[in-house]
């Protein structure tokens, strides 16, 4: 009895910590210099925890480099008047991104202008709220 309390209680604990290391902070993104990514879309991965956009971006030496955007959940982007078909590959979009402080090609979602001009970003716009007197 006394070993199915132990075993028991091993796996409430690895169960609880599970979630908690599942996450990761953005203190790697800067956010106060972002960049204007302008490319066509390679991949847009719509799941859970984030959704992220693969960006074929060119370089002005003819060069070409993949950049993974990092976005919000699926729900947010839904609230936000997304569909998961909005950006397909193929796609040429403009993203405002604050990149990865590493300068490799990574970089945390603001918003992306499709080729149509219209601006998506990852929270919903709403009503301004009525003001107490």
């Amino acid at each position: 009895m006394k070993n199915l309390t132990i075993i028991g209680i091993c796996i409430i604990g690895l169960w609880m910590a599970v979630p908690s290391a599942a996450h990761h902070s953005m203190a790697g993104f800067d956010r106060k210099n972002p960049v204007t990514l302008v490319g066509t879309v390679k991949n847009f991965n719509w799941q859970n925890p984030h959704c992220y956009i693969e960006l074929d971006v060119p370089a002005k030496d003819g060069s070409v480099k993949t950049w993974n955007v990092e976005m919000t959940a699926p729900g947010y982007l839904v609230r936000a008047g997304w569909k998961k078909t909005m950006i397909q590959p193929g796609d040429k979009v403009t993203i405002l991104a604050a990149p990865l402080f590493t300068g490799e090609p990574g970089a945390l979602f603001v918003s992306v202008t499709l080729a149509n001009g219209q601006t998506l970003s990852e929270r919903a716009v709403g009503p301004v709220p009525p003001q107490s007197k």
